[in-house]
């Protein structure tokens, strides 16, 4: 942290995630990307109550850390879980019969042992049907568009996810406690 970063209370977190290799394999860089913004979501959520994982962004909108774990986990199931092992799995906070992320964001009840035991939950489920496959080019069902997909492609579109979120969780920590950082 420089001096001009005190001046502003910027504080920058622990970093002890594992880096994505420079050479790979497909298989092996979008397992790595993953693992890494999954890292990502966890140290932006470390240390932090559950209150302030819980607060919100400026209105109209009603993200939090601890909601984006909640939509996380659930997209997590929609794409792994529900495609390729049990199609019709019940989300994990969409009301019976729907599949609505939004609902996830609504982290108002939610705690951070909740949160963070489903979403492990369904990262490990993920990872261990990734291990699994033979190939990147398993297909399954996708049940929201009743449409064959690869794992490849679920990997990615999980992988988007997380990067679409990642900065989400960037602006949310920095607005709890000013911390900054990848």
């Amino acid at each position: 942290m420089t001096h001009s970063d005190e001046q502003h209370g910027e504080h920058t977190i622990a970093d002890d995630r594992v880096s994505p290799p420079h050479l790979g394999t497909e298989r092996e860089t979008l397992r790595a990307f993953l693992d890494h913004h999954r890292a990502t979501l966890a140290m932006k959520c470390a240390g932090l109550s559950d209150d302030e994982l819980r607060r919100q962004s400026t209105a109209p909108s009603a993200l939090s850390l601890l909601g984006l774990v909640r939509h996380l986990a659930e997209v997590e199931r929609a794409w792994f879980r529900r495609v390729f092992e049990e199609n019709d799995a019940p989300m994990l906070w969409s009301p019976p019969g729907v599949i609505d992320f939004q609902a996830a964001y609504d982290a108002s009840a939610s705690t951070r042992s909740e949160a963070f035991t489903a979403w492990e939950a369904e990262v490990e489920n993920s990872r261990r049907v990734e291990r699994a496959a033979e190939s990147l080019d398993l297909t399954g069902r996708q049940p929201r568009w009743d449409e064959d997909v690869s794992l490849r492609m679920a990997m990615v579109h999980v992988l988007l996810e997380y990067g679409r979120h990642s900065g989400h969780a960037d602006l949310l920590r920095e607005g709890i406690d000013g911390s900054v950082g990848a």
